[in-house]
């Protein structure tokens, strides 16, 4: 073979050859290694059993005007009240200057009637008081942290006491009138 044909950027048979050896050892070592990686990646996913509690339906149907339940969602306890027209009033009268977490309560609620809030004080994470018949409620008619004496109002917000933040509002949707889904 000439000089001239050699310099003109003809490949020889065995560099073809290697060409591809090398593209295919590359695309097996990929394969192989996502393969191997695949059980690490995917057991990082979310259990059943946790993909099961990513979202609860309750039946409203069964708590009274006035009345206040817990139930679990994601290992949390969430306190759903039925809520009056006082509470309804008392709730809309406070003045956002006097809430060391300012929110109306519209921002907190999709239906007046209810309201729907993780049970965890936002101070030390402890449960407030204020869901079961005969419990304190505190100073505001709403739920009580005795731990640290933190007062939260009827509508889940902090009025006294340590904590920084209001009770938190859950994802929630509202099924049907008596029925709602949280997560």
């Amino acid at each position: 073979m000439s000089q001239t044909a050699q310099s003109s950027g003809a490949h020889h048979p065995d560099e073809n050859r290697r060409d591809f050896l090398t593209l295919a050892t590359t695309a097996v070592g990929v394969v192989g290694t996502g393969m191997a990686l695949w059980p690490f990646v995917d057991s990082m996913n979310p259990s059943k059993d946790v993909l099961a509690l990513a979202s609860v339906e309750v039946n409203l149907s069964n708590i009274a005007v006035g009345q206040a339940v817990k139930v679990m969602w994601r290992g949390k306890p969430v306190f759903i009240r039925h809520r009056t027209e006082k509470e309804i009033n008392e709730a809309n009268e406070v003045a956002l200057n006097e809430l060391i977490d300012p929110q109306t309560d519209d921002e907190r609620v999709e239906k007046k009637e209810w309201l729907i809030v993780v049970g965890v004080c936002t101070h030390l994470g402890c449960i407030p008081m204020g869901t079961a018949t005969g419990e304190a409620r505190g100073d505001y008619d709403g739920w009580y942290c005795p731990c640290h004496g933190s007062h939260y109002d009827s509508s889940g917000r902090i009025r006294k006491g340590p904590a920084p933040l209001n009770l938190e509002v859950p994802t929630y949707t509202f099924l049907t009138d008596t029925s709602v889904q949280i997560g």
